[in-house]
């Protein structure tokens, strides 16, 4: 028993220490007042998921304090998604995207504005059933334009709070524009530090139709 209870600590004091390091990746929590096009090295309508990826941590928050917000109304439809792989606890956060957060793989995020400034979406979720792909549109959020838990500016704001129990619960996501086919998001969670240890992500490409949620269809 007290070496499991060492190794319990242990894996604790670990967690902790990755933590700190994450958080002290983000860089300044202040804009220092490049633009989006001196991020990227490059025009914003240029950018692709490729020219983020390659960007350290401290860059990706950067990126996110330079660029805007959507337009509400823009943001429509369902959005290819994936983490930012950047920052020591990316495979943690790879693992709960994609075995913990829902039923499966996480593939996209899908959005309606329902009125002029309210909204909500649902994720989507690959599944494999015997030789099949299966898709699950589940985990929905509600969604609005308001001020940011980062800055002083607006964001497009994801909370989940009304629908989802358990780790999600808490869920929080603030996404910002690129460019039409670019937007990078940060994730939090209230349990593992919120906005101070945020978990970056994009959508890409051309936005597919909105389906709506599986238990909306039922």
């Amino acid at each position: 028993m007290k070496k499991i209870l060492i190794g319990i600590a242990a894996i604790i004091v670990l967690m902790v220490v990755l933590t700190v390091i994450h958080i002290f990746q983000n860089g300044t929590s202040e804009p220092d007042g490049r633009t989006v096009e001196k991020i990227l090295g490059m025009p914003a309508g240029q950018a692709a998921p490729e020219d983020i990826d390659r960007l350290k941590k401290s860059d990706i928050m950067q990126l996110f304090y330079a660029a805007d917000a959507p337009q509400f109304t823009e943001m429509n439809g369902e959005y290819r998604a994936k983490l930012v792989p950047t920052g020591i606890l990316f495979p943690g956060n790879n693992f709960y995207a994609h075995h913990m957060m829902g039923p499966g793989h996480w593939e996209a995020k899908a959005f309606f504005p329902f009125e002029s400034n309210k909204g909500w979406g649902y994720n989507l979720f690959s599944s494999n059933k015997g030789d099949n792909l299966k898709i699950v549109r589940t985990m929905k959020m509600d969604t609005h334009v308001g001020e940011s838990r980062f800055d002083d500016k607006e964001s497009f704001h994801l909370v989940y709070k009304a629908y989802n129990a358990g780790l999600n619960h808490t869920m929080r996501d603030e996404i910002r524009k690129i460019n039409d086919r670019l937007y990078i998001g940060m994730g939090c969670l209230a349990w593992n530090m919120d906005t101070l240890n945020p978990c970056p992500f994009i959508l890409y490409g051309t936005p597919d139709s909105w389906v709506g949620p599986d238990e909306m269809k039922q």
